[in-house]
């Protein structure tokens, strides 16, 4: 545990340090007289539609590397690993498809988006190498993690990415230096930037194996590599798929679809803050979790299980009541842009269903390196099949509020049904009465800090009621003792100051 918590810790902060470059990047998307709505509208379903690429091109690799790593590792301790081969040959498969597709379906993509979208017809096609880039970069990104580097792919991916954007918004807003043309052309290849970046660092650590052949192990299990990367292929497809859809519907059935696409995305983009530590708790936790159940160390498994849904729950929780007592001050305050003040009912139902998944810990990195893998893919049937409907409904009744509505009760059907697997079938689950403690806890300090505050507004306002709230939280960490890894942090950081 220690390994990962370490890990964990510094992957958090890289990942937070990132998403601070994009709260400021998100800023200056949203402050008035720089971007228009339309224009960070089509930003965010460019990367939408990227993720959902990039998801149907990478053909498993990802999950090929995470479940059979250890296999090659144990097989392969100096030359001959062919699994990372095999996976970019994945990839590249993956790549032809899905550039053929989007060639094939071209007259259906205009005949949905060119109504209401028509700045997305326009730039349509320069989504492509922005999701070529993410393609490569996931596929190196799964085997730096299993080479435990998770660090430096998760600063690349959170901060060098983040600070590539908010060069080019530097060079759009000076007015003059680039056109909005231009921004769109040099952010398309801001993915493949980061995954060439990737590379380079795996070639001078010296792995990055490429091999011609196929290796007797890959031959002898040639079955089980099709039907679990087959499987969770699918079955992590439909998640992607259900994660992505709210941002690709809103352009095709709402009228002036970017500009609300807008408001969706802020509180989408402040919501997803909430998970920053997860990125880090899966990166680390992957190879742990891939050995242990090769191994069959259920104590193991159910420790990373408990662990991550507490610490996830509590540094969530944190951010969650911090953002709701400080929304609608902060955009006045910054002097954004006052139709996203509308956004406020999106980011609590975003928020909560982001809580609800963070609260269930690592669930689906369990199922996925377990024998029972095949469930991730019925899981995401019963996502695909209540996100669908629901989000078509909601959003033709109400808007982008009824799209996160939708969010949230599929979201929370999804986790139920992994939860009740993982107990069903290995006995492990996420919640302990600590979860019941982070929850009252996170309830009241937030409560008792907007009332408190409620009459404070600008920066004073927000400045006192974060420090307050804070501190509150803090506090009420340490006393009750809400984490069992915070003391082991506390003590490595004290004995480092003690022998500098």
């Amino acid at each position: 545990m220690s390994s990962i918590r370490k890990q964990s810790i510094y992957s958090t902060l890289v990942i937070y340090g990132g998403f601070f470059i994009g709260l400021l990047n998100t800023y200056l998307f949203t402050r008035k007289g720089f971007f228009s709505e339309e224009e960070f509208g089509l930003y965010n379903v460019f990367i939408a539609i990227a993720l959902l690429l990039a998801a149907v091109g990478n053909m498993g690799a990802p999950y090929f590397i995470y479940k059979f790593f250890p296999y090659y590792k144990d097989r392969f301790r100096t030359s001959g690993n062919d699994q990372l081969t095999i996976a970019l040959t994945l990839g590249a498969i993956g790549l032809i498809l899905f550039l053929i597709g989007g060639q094939l379906f071209e007259p259906l993509i205009i005949r949905k988006y060119g109504t209401n979208s028509p700045l997305l017809i326009h730039y349509f096609n320069w989504v492509f190498p922005l999701a070529a880039g993410l393609l490569l970069f996931n596929i190196l990104e799964s085997w730096s993690w299993q080479q435990q580097l998770s660090v430096k792919s998760n600063l690349l991916k959170e901060g060098i990415w983040r600070l590539y954007i908010l060069i080019l918004i530097f060079l759009f807003i000076t007015k003059g230096s680039i056109s909005f043309d231009r921004f769109i052309y040099l952010f398309a290849f801001s993915y493949p930037f980061i995954a060439l970046v990737l590379m380079g660092i795996l070639y001078y650590k010296k792995k990055l194996p490429i091999t011609f052949h196929f290796s007797s192990l890959t031959k002898r299990l040639k079955k089980p590599i099709f039907h679990y990367t087959s499987f969770t292929y699918i079955g992590t497809l439909i998640f992607v798929i259900a994660q992505v859809f709210d941002s690709i519907l809103i352009p095709s059935v709402l009228e002036n679809a970017l500009a609300q696409l807008a408001v969706y995305s802020l509180a989408q983009n402040i919501a997803s803050m909430l998970q920053a530590p997860q990125r880090g708790v899966i990166a680390a936790a992957m190879e742990p979790l891939s050995r242990a159940w090769k191994e069959k160390d259920r104590i193991t498994l159910n420790k990373i299980y408990q662990r991550s849904a507490v610490n996830l729950l509590l540094f969530s929780s944190a951010l969650f009541g911090l953002f709701i007592i400080n929304y609608e001050n902060a955009i006045l305050t910054l002097d954004l842009k006052p139709v996203f003040l509308t956004g406020l009912p999106v980011f609590l139902l975003l928020g909560l269903a982001r809580m609800i998944d963070l609260g269930t810990g690592v669930n689906s990195q369990l199922i996925i390196t377990s024998p029972g893998w095949r469930f991730e893919f019925y899981s995401g049937i019963v996502l695909l099949t209540c996100m669908l409907p629901l989000s078509y409904m909601l959003t033709k009744q109400m808007g982008i509020t009824g799209t996160a509505l939708a969010q949230l009760i599929s979201i929370s059907i999804y986790n139920a049904c992994r939860i009740w697997y993982l107990h069903w079938k290995f006995k492990l689950q996420p919640f302990s009465f600590t979860t019941l403690k982070i929850i009252i806890t996170a309830v009241l300090i937030t409560l008792g800090c907007y009332w408190a505050f409620k009459g404070q507004e600008g920066w004073t306002g927000l400045i006192t009621r974060s420090i307050t709230y804070l501190v509150g939280f803090a506090a009420t960490t340490w006393i009750f003792k809400l984490t069992p890894d915070l003391q082991p942090v506390l003590e490595t950081i004290r004995k480092k100051i003690k022998g500098k």
